[in-house]
C-alpha cells in the first residue's frame, strides 16, 4: 500500500458508545489481547462516537499498561474520515520496551492473526520541553523548537485485523495501531534542509513496495510535529525533552507477516533491516 492515510480503507463504521462507562471495558479488552498476544475477532464493544471518546479509551489503556511512554506515533486521517474535532492526524503511544536502536537485523513483534505492517518514518526527538501552557502550535513554531531528526521504522500492529478498515476512532482506541519503533541514526541539519532531499524506499522480502520521503507527509515534517505538540498539550500530556515523534508513513503502509523481512533504505542516511516475528505474550505489561 502506498497511501497517506494510516486508516486507508473506506468501510463504514457504526456510531455509538465510547462513553466513560464503556471506555474502560474497551481499553481492558485491548490491553488483555496485547498482553496475551491473542487476536480479537471484532472491536471489543461499540466504536467510540468521536475522536475525543477514542482518546478516553486510549488514556485508560495507557493507564493499564505497565511501561513508560517514550514518544508518539502520528498517523494521517484523510479529509473524508475526519470528525468535528477537525483533527487531520491521530496519535498513539510508543512504549519503552518496544523501542529498539537499529543494529543489524532487528526482530520486530507483530500480532499473528491481527494487523501487521511496517512504515518508514522520520522521527523527531525533542531536545527541550515544550511549553506546557501552549495548546496550539503552527508548523513554523514546531520547527523552531529544538529537536533532532532521525530515521526509523514503525511497527504498526494490533490484535484486531480490521483496525485500519474500521477507521481512525478504532486506531486511536488501540494505541494508535503501534507496536514499536526501530530508531536509526540522525539526519544532521534537518532544519535547513530541503525536505524534497529526504527520500526513502521500502522493501519486503527483497521486493520494493513503496518509495517516498518527507514530502509524502501532507504538510511535511513540521506539520506532523505541530499536530503532535498541539494534541498532546490538549490531552494534558505536553511533550518533553527526550520524547520521540514518529511523523507518519513516508512510503506507505506495508503489510508484513511473521517470517518476512523488511528493508527501509533512507537515501544517503542509513538502511534499516527488520524481521517480523509473532508477538509473544507480555503478561508483565498488565497493571
Amino acid at each position: 500500500m502506498n497511501q497517506h492515510d494510516d486508516t486507508q480503507h473506506e468501510d463504514a463504521v457504526p456510531d455509538g458508545a465510547g462513553h466513560d462507562t464503556d471506555a474502560d471495558a474497551i481499553a481492558q479488552r485491548f490491553v488483555q489481547a496485547r498482553a496475551s498476544a491473542r487476536p480479537l475477532q471484532d472491536f471489543p464493544g461499540v466504536i467510540p462516537a468521536d475522536l475525543e471518546a477514542a482518546y478516553r479509551v486510549q488514556d485508560l489503556a495507557i493507564a493499564r499498561w505497565q511501561d513508560a511512554v517514550v514518544g508518539w506515533k502520528v498517523g494521517y486521517i484523510q479529509p473524508e474520515r475526519r470528525d468535528a474535532s477537525g483533527d487531520e492526524r491521530l496519535l498513539g503511544p510508543i512504549w519503552r520496551r518496544h523501542l529498539w536502536v537499529a543494529a543489524g537485523e532487528i526482530a520486530i513483534p507483530v500480532y499473528a492473526g491481527g494487523f501487521a505492517a511496517v512504515e518508514a518514518e522520520y522521527v523527531l526527538r525533542l531536545e527541550a520541553d515544550a511549553d506546557p501552557a501552549r495548546l496550539a502550535w503552527t508548523p513554523d513554531d514546531a520547527g523552531a523548537l529544538p529537536a533532532t531528526l532521525l530515521v526509523g521504522i514503525e511497527i504498526a500492529s494490533s490484535p484486531l485485523a480490521t483496525i485500519n478498515a474500521l477507521g481512525p476512532r478504532v486506531v486511536v482506541s488501540d494505541f494508535g495501531n503501534n507496536n514499536g519503533l526501530v530508531l536509526g541514526p540522525e539526519i544532521p541539519d534537518w532544519v535547513v534542509r530541503d525536505e524534497r532531499e529526504l527520500t526513502v524506499r521500502t522493501y519486503i522480502d527483497g521486493a520494493e513496495v513503496g518509495a517516498g520521503g518527507a514530502t509524502h507527509l501532507p504538510g511535511g515534517l513540521r506539520a506532523a510535529f505541530a499536530f503532535a505538540l498541539s494534541r498532546s498539550a490538549r490531552r494534558g500530556r505536553p511533550l518533553r525533552a527526550g520524547d520521540l515523534v514518529a511523523t507518519g508513513n513516508a512510503t506507505g503502509i506495508h503489510d508484513i507477516l511473521p517470517g518476512q523481512r523488511a528493508r527501509v533504505a533512507f537515501d544517503d542516511v542509513a538502511t534499516l533491516d527488520v524481521r517480523a516475528e509473532a508477538a509473544a505474550a507480555e503478561p508483565e505489561a498488565l497493571r
